[in-house]
């Protein structure tokens, strides 16, 4: 009997979820391109949007959320390579490292697809790159790590409650 691999069959936080997610913000992003490291920050930021001062969260915000951002990153690297094999997303080499850019149908999937959840998706994205795509990373990490912080605070105060 053939083992199934759990990762590649679970429908949530798989490599095609997060690469179609990459798809949406890089093609927000554009013509700008990022690197593997902001994209993994921006996606966190979109979809836990009202941490940030967004909009309303686009998943249900979940106790130590915050450690998500550090444990996606293979399944986004796969997911970048599975959009790229279909001009989804365009790789660029160079001395700065690897930069991914929305690629030539990356457009054609997001304005074609028409549901609620995309359409917030879409939304977010929007949102996230006018408020965080031009900051650095210095900037973003600093952002993200006050972030962790306050996670943490708020957990332990919690905590001292029960």
């Amino acid at each position: 009997m053939a083992k199934i691999n759990l990762q590649e069959t679970l429908p949530f936080n798989s490599p095609f979820e997060l690469g179609i997610r990459m798809v949406y913000l890089l093609s927000a992003l554009f013509p700008k391109g990022t690197d593997l490291q902001k994209l993994l920050l921006l996606d966190y930021a979109v979809i836990y949007s009202r941490d940030f001062g967004g909009p309303e969260s686009l998943h249900t915000p979940v106790p130590d959320r915050n450690a998500e951002i550090y444990t996606r990153r293979t399944v986004v690297q796969s997911g970048l390579h599975l959009m790229a094999t279909k001009n989804l997303i365009d790789v660029q080499l160079d001395n700065d490292g690897i930069t991914y850019f929305a690629g030539n149908n990356a457009r054609t999937i997001v304005d074609s697809v028409e549901s609620p959840y995309f359409s917030e998706l879409a939304e977010r994205c929007k949102w996230v790159t006018l408020k965080y795509g031009s900051v650095d990373m210095i900037e973003l990490t600093k952002v993200f790590h006050d972030f962790g912080c306050r996670l943490e605070a708020e957990i332990n105060e919690e905590a001292k409650r029960i």
